[in-house]
C-alpha cells in the first residue's frame, strides 16, 4: 500500500479485542429470536469442513453463540426454504467458495459475481469434462428438480477421492461459474439445482462490477471482524490484498490505530459507535470459527497459537486430532481434544492456561455434552497433570 490515511482513534489492544469478541457474537445478549439465521447474516459465511467430532463445524458454530440449540434447527434453520407466503420457495443460505467452502446469506449471491466471472474467464481445472456432460447435467437438473452428484449419474470414477466422475467435474463447475447452486446438504452431500430456480428473482443476476461486489464484501468482513488490518480482512472472503487496497477507502470502514500491532486497521464504525460491554460467553470453538480461523490474528488478539493438527500424524501431534479453544471471559484459555463413547463425552487431552482456567473448561464440557446428548464426561489426559483431578472434581459437581 502507497498512502494510508490518517487514523481517527486508537484503540488499545482489549479495546480491540472485545470489539472483535462483540462483533462475532460472544460478547453480550446474544439474539435468540434472529437464531441461527442472525448468526449466519450477522457472521456473513460460516465456514464447512468435513470433519465431524462433537458435531460439524458449521452446526458448531451457532452452538458456540446461543448455546445448546437443537442441532435438526440448526441444519433446518440453514437449509429450509421460507415457504410462508413465498411461491416458490426460496433458500435463505447457498453454498459457495468465500474464505472456504462456506454457507452464505443467499442475500449475498450478486456481491459473489466478481468470484464466479472469474471462474469463467480464468478457469484452472485437473479434471477432464467429457464433451456434452456439461450441458447433460444442466438439462438434468432442469426436469427432475435439485440432486446429488450420486442422482446426477454418480461422483466418483474409482473410490479414490480426487477422482471424480465426468458428471461431478460438469456440476462442480457449474457451481462456481453460478449456472448451478448448492440448496443444501444431504447425508453430506451437496444437493444441486438450478440457480434460475433457487435464487429469488430479485438476486440472480451478475449485474454488479467487480468493485461494487469488493467493496461490499470489504465492508462486511470489517464489520464481522469488528477491527482488523489489511491482511485480517482480506482473509475473511479470501481476497486479494491488492483487491482490498483498491476499495477500502471507499468501503465506510473506519481507519484506526491499534495498540501493539504493527500494522495499520480499520473497524466498523457501529463498532466504534459504543464501547463494547456485556456477558461474556463460555463455549468450546470449533478450529473453524470465524473468530479464530485466521492463525496469525488469533495470536495478535488472543495471544495464543494454535494449530488444526487432524492431519498431523498421530505421534506428532501436541493437542490432539481435533482440539477445541476454550473461550472463557473474552480468553482463550485451553484446548480440550473431544471424542464421544456411547452417552460419554471423552475429553482425550485437555490443556488448561493455569487452575483459574478449570471451572470454565468443566462449564465447557459440561454444556457441550449437554449439547450432544451425552450424561457424563470423562477426562483422559490433563496438562499440566496436576489439574486433572481439580478439572475431575469440578466437572462431578456440576454434574451431580
Amino acid at each position: 500500500m502507497t498512502t494510508l490515511p490518517r487514523p481517527t482513534t486508537t484503540l488499545t489492544a482489549d479495546d480491540a479485542r472485545r470489539i472483535a469478541l462483540r462483533a462475532q457474537g460472544f460478547l453480550g445478549v446474544p439474539d435468540r429470536r434472529a437464531g441461527v439465521r442472525g448468526v449466519l447474516r450477522h457472521l456473513g459465511a460460516v465456514q464447512l469442513d468435513t470433519i465431524s467430532v462433537l458435531a460439524r463445524s458449521h452446526e458448531l458454530v451457532p452452538y458456540s453463540r446461543l448455546g445448546a440449540i437443537g442441532r435438526k434447527t440448526v441444519e433446518s434453520a440453514y437449509w429450509k426454504p421460507a415457504s410462508v407466503g413465498v411461491s416458490p420457495a426460496r433458500p435463505h443460505a447457498f453454498e459457495y467458495w468465500s474464505h472456504a467452502a462456506c454457507i452464505l446469506p443467499v442475500e449475498e449471491w450478486p456481491h459473489f459475481a466478481f468470484r464466479r466471472r472469474a471462474y469463467r474467464d480464468r478457469p484452472h481445472w485437473n479434471h477432464e469434462l467429457p464433451e456434452g456432460t456439461y450441458e447433460q447435467v444442466v438439462k438434468q437438473l432442469r426436469a427432475e428438480g435439485p440432486l446429488t452428484s450420486t442422482e446426477l449419474g454418480g461422483a466418483k470414477k474409482t473410490n479414490e477421492w480426487w477422482d471424480w466422475s465426468g458428471t461431478k467435474v460438469a456440476v462442480e463447475r457449474a457451481l462456481m461459474y453460478g449456472e448451478v447452486v448448492c440448496v443444501e446438504r444431504r447425508g453430506w452431500k451437496r444437493v444441486y439445482d438450478l440457480a434460475e430456480r433457487a435464487i429469488p428473482d430479485a438476486l440472480l443476476h451478475d449485474e454488479l462490477d467487480d468493485t461494487e461486489c469488493l467493496r461490499r464484501l470489504v465492508r462486511l468482513a470489517g464489520e464481522s471482524l469488528g477491527v482488523g488490518t489489511r491482511a485480517d480482512i482480506a482473509d475473511y472472503h479470501r481476497l486479494k490484498g491488492e483487491q482490498v487496497d483498491a476499495v477500502i477507502a471507499d468501503s465506510g470502514l473506519v481507519p484506526v490505530e491499534v495498540e501493539g500491532w504493527s500494522r495499520p486497521a480499520w473497524a466498523g464504525p457501529a463498532a466504534l459507535a459504543t464501547p463494547p460491554r456485556g456477558r461474556h460467553r463460555t463455549t468450546l470453538l470449533s478450529p473453524f470459527d470465524s473468530l479464530i480461523w485466521e492463525r496469525a490474528r488469533t495470536e495478535r488478539i488472543f495471544g495464543f497459537t494454535h494449530r488444526l493438527e487432524a492431519y498431523v500424524p498421530k505421534p506428532k501431534r501436541v493437542h490432539g486430532y481435533f482440539a477445541m479453544p476454550v473461550l472463557a471471559g473474552g480468553r482463550l484459555v485451553g484446548r480440550v481434544d473431544p471424542a464421544r463413547e456411547g452417552r460419554t463425552l471423552v475429553a482425550k487431552q485437555v490443556t488448561a492456561d493455569g487452575p483459574k482456567a478449570v471451572p470454565a473448561i468443566a462449564q465447557a464440557l459440561i454444556e457441550a455434552a449437554t449439547w450432544v446428548n451425552c450424561t457424563d464426561v470423562r477426562v483422559e489426559r490433563m496438562d499440566p497433570p496436576e489439574l486433572r483431578e481439580p478439572l475431575t472434581r469440578e466437572l462431578g459437581r456440576t454434574l451431580a
